[in-house]
This record gives C-alpha cells, structure tokens and sequence, in this order.
C-alpha cells in the first residue's frame, strides 16, 4: 500500500529489457516494493546508489511506459506505523488519461485530464485519484474527463510543474470506489463469505 505522497524524484539511469534502473537519495533493498509514476514495482537489484525494478508486459500495456524517462515520482510502501496523509493507493494503474487543457489560476493550475469512459463509475466529485501515483482530490467529473486544481506547493515537488498539454499520466482509481461498486452491482446476493473476500484483495 502506499499513501500517494512522493517521496521524491528518481533519476532514470537506463529502461532496458524491462529492466528500469533508477538513482535516488533513497536506499531500498531488494524484494522491496516501490511506486514508481505510481505504479507498484519491485526492486530486483541494487548498487551503490542506485536500485533497478522489473516490468512485466501487463504492466507496461497498461500504463504511460513512455514517460519512464529523466526524472519519476517515487513512493515506498507504506509501514503500517505510518501516518496516512495522502489516501490508500495500491500501486495498481488502471488506464492510461491525457492532459488537455492546463488553465492557470491566480493561485492554483487546473489540469483537464480525459479517461476512458468505462471507468467514469470509479470517478466521482470531490473523491480521491493518483494520477502518476500523486494523491489528489476530483474538483469536476464528467463521463470522460475531469478536472484537478493543482495548488503551488504540488505543482513544485511534483512532475506536475512539467507536465504539458497531450502527456499521457497513469490513473489509478479510488479503491474503495471500485470494490463498493463491485459489491452492489451485482445481480446475485452477495453474502458475507464473498465480501471477505472481495475486501481481502484490496
């Protein structure tokens, strides 16, 4: 689990044969799980100061592999003696969003970000979304885009402040969005062993 607050930025050594090599300040070891553009990873190596985390073909069909270049957000999972700031973010992408609009404001950015449809029952106003593994609140949602106002101290200590008009950003929905609307919508009764279930992988 992790909490959608960067840790800081990684930079990109080298992504070659699925292999993403990355140089931070922060020392894991291996086995470790790490949100990288807010997609949950684990590191395979490590050396000096740098550390390398394994992509699967699943994972990159389902995110924005092309932005794992120059710096990324990084996150380490979450202890469970951890002050939750942020919001539960599993480090699960599920599509893939575009910029479209970027409107300054006098004190904040709103970033236009359109979405596939079919996710528009896991986006709801004022609901919780890591975009690139970044926590954020939902201030408007329509069937296939919404808008984030980004405030200064965001925009700074995060890829935001870099991000440009057609940039494609990994999306991970709100978790218990997703398994409320699972357990509700479906046509048999679910009884209590089945949402044991549902609950213990999420």
């Amino acid at each position: 689990m992790f909490t959608g607050l960067i840790r800081e930025f990684a930079k990109v050594e080298s992504f070659q044969n699925a292999t993403l090599k990355l140089k931070a300040e922060y020392k894991p070891k291996i086995g470790d799980s790490i949100a990288v553009n807010g997609v949950c990873l684990t590191v395979v190596g490590v050396s000096g100061g740098s550390f390398s985390v394994e992509l699967s073909e699943e994972t990159t069909s389902i995110m924005a592999y092309e932005n794992l270049k120059e710096r990324v957000h990084i996150e380490p999972a979450m202890k469970l003696s951890d002050r939750l700031e942020g919001h539960i973010v599993q480090g699960h992408v599920d599509c893939v969003g575009v910029i479209d609009k970027i409107v300054q404001n006098n004190n904040s950015t709103d970033f236009y970000i359109s979405y596939p449809k079919e996710f528009s029952k896991y986006i709801i106003p004022k609901g919780s979304i890591a975009i690139d593994g970044v926590s954020l609140t939902i201030n408007d949602v329509k069937p296939t885009w919404f808008r984030l106002t980004i405030i200064p101290h965001t925009f700074s200590q995060t890829l935001f402040g870099e991000y440009k008009i057609g940039r494609r950003v990994n999306i991970e929905t709100d978790m218990f969005a997703r398994y409320l609307y699972h357990m509700f919508n479906k046509k048999d009764t679910i009884g209590w062993d089945e949402i044991d279930s549902i609950m213990a992988r999420y």
